[in-house]
């Protein structure tokens, strides 16, 4: 009987999210249905981009804050659809301890870029690129727009292939239990 109860309780604490950690990932899922927890946590890549002025940035220019890394292109349509999210979620929370970071990968123009965020209503969102695609590459995506989430310690902790709603309240509870210290 002793053994059936613990074996219940062990049950119980492992499959209740809430117990499970900071971090609800079935709820994150259910907000977010393309949204793939990332096994190992592996650090993200060390592949420079650039700023409009030639300014150089790496990924760990954000250590010490969870990311959002959205790759994307001024051509994609899903882009287009998903970016007004990003740049509400960082108007919202973004900050001391999180920050959407979205990087233009690819052939894409600057003042393309700023046409394309002028055209979607984006005010928030810093114009970061990626134009020979080797960060891009080196973080294995494949298609367009690719959505990462990287913890404080700069390791990636899930992925997203695809557009989606990253102002939803499901996408907010994610990020606000991720930056909960």
């Amino acid at each position: 009987m002793l053994r059936s109860a613990l074996l219940y309780t062990a049950l119980l604490f492992g499959a209740n999210a809430a117990f499970a950690g900071p971090v609800d990932w079935d709820a994150a899922r259910q907000a977010l249905p393309k949204l793939v927890q990332t096994q190992d946590a592996p650090p993200v890549s060390a592949v420079e981009f650039t700023d409009p002025d030639g300014g150089t940035h790496t990924l760990a220019d954000y250590k010490g804050k969870v990311v959002l890394v959205n790759f994307w292109a001024t051509w994609c349509a899903p882009c287009r659809k998903e970016m007004p999210a990003l740049d509400a979620l960082q108007s919202e929370l973004g900050g001391e301890d999180f920050q959407v970071v979205t990087i233009a990968t690819g052939r894409n123009a600057v003042p393309k870029i700023h046409e394309f965020f002028a055209e979607t209503g984006v005010t928030n969102l810093p114009v970061l690129l990626d134009p020979r695609q080797q960060l891009a590459r080196d973080m294995g995506v494949v298609g367009l727009p690719v959505t990462v989430l990287i913890d404080r310690d700069g390791n990636e902790i899930a992925r997203l292939m695809g557009d989606d709603h990253w102002d939803s309240d499901g996408a907010k509870t994610l990020i606000r239990q991720l930056t909960q210290r």
